[in-house]
């Protein structure tokens, strides 16, 4: 007599087996897949770039300015913001790397100036709206505030990635080197400023060569609502920022997030482009952050 139970629990048996060894050769797959998605993300980056005019002898802009092209070539950043960067250097940005950019000139709100210039990459990211303001009593004209030593501004722009429809705000600034009520009052006023122009509390990205150290107290109400990319992400470094073309250091330099899932990667970027030690006398920063 045919025993009809041994044969299905028999059959069950193997499709179970099947089952397990189909899932155990689509592990790897499913890993890598993992991984492909782990990588993903906005990737953004913050860059003083050395005033072009500055009498730098063998660091002037002409020799080094192919070096920052193949820096951004490599590091390929979606969204940056470059601080004390006059027009030429904005448009050398532009027309030899391919990307799009807001920004004005800090002296007059048109071209002359440093401008604290935001960049994107118009593949990955769109610009929705955009503005500036002066980091002083009178922010919407061209102005110097506090104890400063030279007109500040900072550039916000409204952006919408593409791959995954989510809006944030991306915010580049330059704090002043020498007052510290500028300082202080000058983030206090971006702070107060993004809350204004972000009440649905989108994800937000700042960066900026802020002239203070993390221990600074001015950084006390930025602190209270933003994140620094170096110290959440994942992996990350302590290397100083400042190069002062080999005569300097400190890190003056920040991205700051709120409003992403996590921070898988923050890095400075210390690499040689063209051969040259030092591509501006600040190192670029650079952050990955998933949405």
């Amino acid at each position: 007599m045919v025993n009809f139970v041994w044969i299905y629990m028999n059959i069950k048996m193997k499709k179970t087996i099947l089952l397990i060894l189909a899932a155990l050769f689509l592990m790897p797959y499913a890993a890598d897949a993992a991984g492909e998605g782990a990588s993903e993300g906005l990737k953004v980056m913050s860059y003083n770039i050395r005033l072009g005019s500055a009498n730098d002898g063998t660091n002037q802009w002409a020799l080094r300015a192919s070096a920052t092209q193949e820096m951004l070539e490599d590091q390929a950043p979606d969204v940056f913001g470059v601080q004390e960067a006059l027009d030429y250097q904005v448009r050398f940005i532009a027309e030899m790397c391919g990307y799009e950019y807001v920004g004005v000139g800090r002296e007059n709100g048109k071209k002359e100036g440093e401008h604290m210039a935001i960049f994107w990459n118009k593949k990955k990211v769109s610009m929705l709206k955009w503005g500036t303001f002066w980091l002083s009593e009178t922010p919407e004209e061209p102005s110097m505030g506090w104890d400063a030593a030279c007109k500040r501004t900072a550039t916000w722009a409204l952006m919408k990635d593409k791959k995954t429809g989510r809006k944030f705000y991306f915010i580049n600034t330059h704090l002043d080197h020498e007052g510290k009520e500028a300082q202080k009052n000058g983030l206090k006023l971006i702070v107060d400023r993004l809350a204004e122009i972000n009440p649905d509390g989108l994800p937000m990205v700042l960066t900026g060569d802020f002239n203070i150290t993390p221990d600074n107290k001015a950084l006390t109400d930025l602190d209270a609502k933003m994140q620094s990319a170096r110290k959440i992400a994942e992996k990350t470094d302590s290397h100083d920022t400042y190069n002062g073309w080999g005569r300097g250091k400190g890190v003056i330099d920040y991205i700051y997030v709120s409003g992403f899932s996590s921070c898988p990667e923050f890095q400075t970027v210390v690499k040689r482009y063209k051969d040259r030690k030092f591509i501006s006398d600040h190192y670029p920063v650079f952050a990955r952050v998933i949405f």
